[in-house]
Order: structure tokens, then C-alpha cells, then sequence
């Protein structure tokens, strides 16, 4: 009896402790790294998109996910392999990142960034973006959220952009990206409770299982010139 009550006492701990397991949120993790750090690989990730500039390989976890508000394309890339198999397309769409903005924090997401896009195929027209980034325990990127930085699709309200707590972002509610190697697992036990009660959440799993059929569905199914005028504020 005395091995089952310990092993009741174990169980029921880890239960009370909502980052104690592999389905923990972002929000359990604290910096490993300098707000420097944060900051200057935040910046660098517009450089694999600003033909101007000569980047450097980005420090991305294996599982790493992006995700794009609307009028963008939701979720855009997933793993490793495939967002640096779009930041290679990105450079036939040509395009420089200017005005950036890129500071790190003490809570998740550790980079955030306010940019303008200026892109040669829209006479170099201003497209300003408030962008976001969860790293792990071992500097890696494990998430990107990105919203238009203009009137109606912010996600921040009267408050400042850097630390607004009315900032409702995905990163925060998505289970194993507080776990130490922000590892998200599709079928773990943490997602499928939180497919059930966020549709956020459900949305972005059944994308990620086919990220770029969903994808693709999501750009067929987009006008745009609607989408870009209504994302960059035109």
C-alpha cells in the first residue's frame, strides 16, 4: 500500500503542476539566454527574407511552427525542414525588412518584433507586421506568430505593443511548448483536451497534420489583392 500511495501522491503532483509535464505552456518556461539573444535572433529571422541582407542559419527546433493571422494564410509552415524550404521561395518574392524593432523579454515570447516589408512586387509599398517568437530551453525557435500592425488586426489594444496584457496570441495556449525542448506532440494527452475547448487550438491541428494541403486550400481560396491590401493597410 505504501508503493500505491506514493505513487498516487507522484501522480497527483504532476497533475497539480501545470508545468511539470510535456504538455505544459509556454508561459512555464523562463530565459536561458540574454534579452540580447532573443533580440538579435528575432531581427536575424527577417533576414532570411531581405534580399539585402546576407543572414545567418536560424536556430530553429525541429518542430518549429508558423502561424499568421488573416488575412495571412494561418499556418504557413511546420517543422524545421519545411519553414527553411519557404525562407529559400521567399527570396523569388523579393522584398526588404526595414524600420525593425526586435527586443527580448522575461516571458514568453521571448522575441517580439514590429517590422515594415517593403516588397519590389508592390512598388515597394510599406507593409508593417507585429511578429513574435517562443524559444526553448536551448535558444531554439520554437514557434512564430504574426499579426498586421495595422488599424482592426493588431492583437494588442490601447496599450504599448511590447508588454499590452490584453495580447491574446496563440504560443500561449498551445500545450508542449513549455516543456524544455518545446516539443509539440499532435496526439498528446494536453492537445486533445485542448482541441476540445479552444478552436484556435483545433484549428491550428488540423492544419499541422497537413500543413501544406491546408495551405494551399487557404491561398486558393484567398483574393490577393483583398489580402494584401487589407494585411499591409493599403
Amino acid at each position: 500500500m505504501r508503493y500505491v500511495d506514493a505513487m498516487l501522491m507522484s501522480l497527483l503532483a504532476c497533475a497539480a503542476d501545470p508545468c511539470g509535464g510535456p504538455d505544459a505552456l509556454s508561459s512555464c518556461l523562463t530565459p536561458t539566454e540574454s534579452a540580447e539573444y532573443y533580440a538579435g535572433w528575432s531581427s536575424a529571422y527577417f533576414d532570411t527574407m531581405d534580399y539585402s541582407v546576407e543572414g545567418e542559419p536560424m536556430p530553429y527546433s525541429d518542430l518549429v511552427a508558423r502561424w499568421e493571422w488573416p488575412p495571412w494564410l494561418k499556418l504557413t509552415a511546420y517543422t524545421r525542414e519545411t519553414i527553411e524550404a519557404t525562407d529559400t521561395l521567399l527570396t523569388l518574392y523579393p522584398s526588404v525588412v526595414e524600420e525593425r524593432d526586435c527586443r527580448g523579454f522575461e516571458t514568453q515570447p521571448f522575441g517580439r518584433c514590429v517590422v515594415t516589408f517593403r516588397y519590389d512586387a508592390h512598388e515597394g509599398r510599406p507593409c508593417p507586421i507585429y511578429e513574435e517568437f517562443v524559444f526553448n530551453d536551448a535558444g531554439e525557435v520554437t514557434w512564430i506568430e504574426a499579426w498586421s500592425d495595422v488599424d482592426g488586426l493588431r492583437p494588442w489594444g490601447s496599450g504599448d505593443w511590447s508588454e499590452d496584457p490584453e495580447i491574446v496570441r496563440l504560443s500561449a495556449r498551445v500545450p508542449g511548448l513549455g516543456n524544455s525542448e518545446g516539443r509539440i506532440d499532435l496526439d498528446g494527452e494536453g492537445m486533445t483536451e485542448a482541441v476540445e475547448s479552444d478552436a484556435d487550438v483545433a484549428d491550428f491541428v488540423t492544419r499541422a497534420r497537413d500543413w501544406q494541403g491546408t495551405w494551399l486550400e487557404e491561398l486558393e481560396a484567398t483574393d490577393q489583392d483583398e489580402m494584401w491590401a487589407t494585411g499591409c493597410g493599403w
